[in-house]
């Protein structure tokens, strides 16, 4: 082994530049305070993305220097009409050009894990997922409105697609993933392994308050999109008529408030201030969908409140018997049998936050910065070698 490269102050390996790359800037989700950490210990750096949509999400993201694709120049393309670019993608990141750096640290759960590193330059990609609307959950994003023809022409990408997808998986030295589901994806998809490194939820922010009491109603918080499921939660809590608050924006905004019975709110976008304190007052946070890891289910076990999830994907990781339900299949009936269970019971707040710590913010630090240090050493010993290699030639060409 050689040996570790040294970190300054800040924890950056000294004297080493990391560039970083990341889909698209167009919101902070679960994907962007992934990015915001590793910004934040290896920035302020270069950082690539297919399209930027101006806004600032995170003093250490708006640091970076922010290097588009040409899609940028598209109309709509930093917009709304970003996914129908996907057939250009691939086209888009390929043309990237990466500047000379040490190590390329890239996060995609779209086509960023297809850029190409700087000859030489190790490549380290957090994989959230292969791209899920080609590779498993299709039919999920053929519900709703315009669902069927979204359908239609996402199945007419696959096989080009995935080709491409698995092909440009060889741009990767190593890959690290949010959890062992995903990384059986990765696995399945790419024929690769990964590195299980769970995304960093921030447990100093998203905290109890033993002052504030519980309240009746049930809390959703994602995205609307077709994947997430949130028309199965709106209708559990329509036939178990129970107070249910919706947290989030997203294409299928309209047609799911028309489903909305006298029991449900939509709330739409909420301040970090406002969300922590609905989790601190909600009974429980339904969590209908397959996720590969699921921040919202952390982060309301950190502020003390029990989540009902489907027994699927990260939540078997992130939920344990003292701070949630787990539900076997996504039917309505099943659903409305989970919410009465849960109002039956209790569930300690201090168990709740106990199983969330697991996640802390500084562990996925930790675990990252040790990851790039392994690459940073190993790409070092390579040139060091190749160094001596060419000495040793010259020195055989002169001695003749």
């Amino acid at each position: 082994m050689g040996l570790i490269p040294p970190r300054d102050a800040a924890g950056r390996p000294d004297g080493r530049r990391i560039a970083l790359a990341h889909d698209w800037l167009v919101g902070l989700r679960g994907g962007e305070r992934v990015l915001d950490r590793l910004a934040t210990s290896f920035g302020p750096t270069d950082l690539y993305v297919l399209v930027d949509d101006g806004r600032p999400l995170t003093p250490a993201i708006s640091a970076c220097r922010v290097v588009t694709s040409p899609l940028q120049r598209l109309p709509g393309a930093a917009g709304r009409l970003r996914r129908y670019y996907l057939p250009l993608m691939p086209w888009a990141v390929g043309r990237l050009r990466v500047a000379p750096c040490d190590l390329l640290v890239s996060t995609s759960s779209a086509v960023m894990k297809s850029i190409r590193p700087p000859p030489g330059v190790p490549h380290l990609c957090y994989c959230f997922s292969p791209a899920r609307y080609l590779w498993d959950q299709t039919d999920d994003y053929a519900i709703g409105r315009g669902g069927r023809a979204r359908g239609t022409a996402l199945r007419a990408l696959q096989q080009r697609f995935r080709a491409w997808d698995r092909a440009t998986a060889a741009t990767v030295t190593r890959f690290a993933t949010s959890s062992e589901h995903v990384r059986e994806r990765i696995e399945r998809c790419y024929g690769r392994d990964a590195t299980v490194v769970p995304p960093p939820v921030d447990t100093a922010w998203f905290t109890p308050d033993e002052r504030v009491p519980r309240e009746d109603f049930f809390l959703v918080v994602s995205a609307l999109e077709p994947y997430k499921r949130v028309d199965l939660a709106i209708e559990a809590a329509n036939q178990a008529r129970v107070p249910l608050r919706i947290v989030g924006t997203g294409s299928l905004a309209a047609s799911l408030a028309a489903r909305t019975g006298p029991t449900v709110q939509l709330l739409g976008r909420v301040s970090e201030d406002r969300l922590r304190d609905l989790y601190r007052r909600a009974r429980a946070v339904l969590f209908p969908q397959v996720e590969d890891f699921g921040l919202v289910a952390v982060e309301a076990q950190a502020c003390g409140c029990p989540v009902i999830a489907l027994a699927s994907g990260g939540a078997v990781e992130t939920l344990t018997p003292a701070s949630g339900l787990l539900v076997r299949d996504q039917s309505v009936p099943t659903w409305v049998a989970a919410i009465a269970s849960l109002r039956d019971r209790s569930f300690a707040a201090t168990a709740c936050r106990a199983s969330a710590e697991r996640f802390a913010a500084a562990i996925f630090d930790a675990r990252m910065a040790a990851l790039a240090d392994e690459l940073l050493a190993s790409s070092a010993e390579a040139a060091q070698r190749i160094g001596r290699g060419a000495q040793r030639l010259e020195q055989s060409k002169s001695s003749q």
